[in-house]
């Protein structure tokens, strides 16, 4: 009678659990105890994928091609004898697909601004697997630490104009899990909103109030004056 198998391990030895589309990894899943010949299955989601036999206690080796979303998810392996009914699980992998993200978008509620004032700015990117890291930048200088976004929601910042100098034009960078994948937002400027000076007001408000003196002096021609000059002939 054959050894009784222990549950074997199923262990990544290629590739990695964040995968991209088109690529390969490859598991390995070995009884460490028991009596060659071992037969060795590989599920997805309790779904058999591939079986191997093994006339020694050399591990069962599967390569995958992640080739689709279905692709992804829990995997296991069993192992057997081919006279037995019964069989040991291994532990689980769990592979997650991510993707690389899209442009990120960089926006503010108000694109006007003046010395003294508070203003945000917003960096989202619409598409790309979660966690997304942020960072944003004024020119080339880096002018916040990183924020590192786990729901598909914007990083915001919040500024303070307290120069012209403020007025330069703002980006913020883009990046996640997947390889080589680092996106850069378009460039947002704020521009100086105009102040009236204490002057300008003045002349504004003397000017309102003459055209109202003739504005009303216009309206007074036919009922007052037109009907005194008529009396006075």
């Amino acid at each position: 009678f054959p050894d009784m198998l222990s549950n074997p391990k199923l262990v990544l030895v290629q590739g990695a659990l964040n995968v991209v589309m088109k690529q390969n990894v490859t598991l390995s899943c070995l009884s460490e105890s028991g009596s060659p010949p071992v037969r060795y299955t590989l599920f997805r989601h309790n779904q058999q994928v591939s079986a191997l036999n093994r006339s020694d206690l050399t591990p069962a080796l599967f390569t995958l091609t992640i080739s689709s979303a279905s692709d992804v998810g829990e995997y296991k392996c069993k192992a057997e004898y081919n006279i037995s009914s019964g069989g040991k699980y291994s532990n689980s992998l769990n592979f997650t697909l991510i993707e690389p993200i899209s442009k990120p978008v960089l926006s503010s509620p108000t694109s006007k601004a003046k010395k003294g004032q508070n203003v945000t700015l917003s960096c989202l990117s619409e598409n790309g697997s979660l966690p997304i890291t942020y960072l944003f930048f004024k020119g080339t200088q880096n002018i916040s630490p990183q924020k590192t976004m786990q729901k598909r929601e914007a990083a915001v910042i919040f500024l303070f104009i307290d120069s012209l100098s403020d007025f330069g034009t703002y980006k913020c960078k883009a990046s996640n899990s997947f390889p080589n994948n680092t996106k850069y937002s378009n460039g947002f400027n704020f521009t100086l909103a105009e102040e009236r000076s204490h002057s300008q007001a003045l002349i504004l408000s003397l000017g309102l109030i003459l055209l109202l003196l003739i504005t009303g002096f216009a309206l007074a021609i036919p009922f007052f004056i037109i009907p005194l000059y008529k009396a006075s002939e």
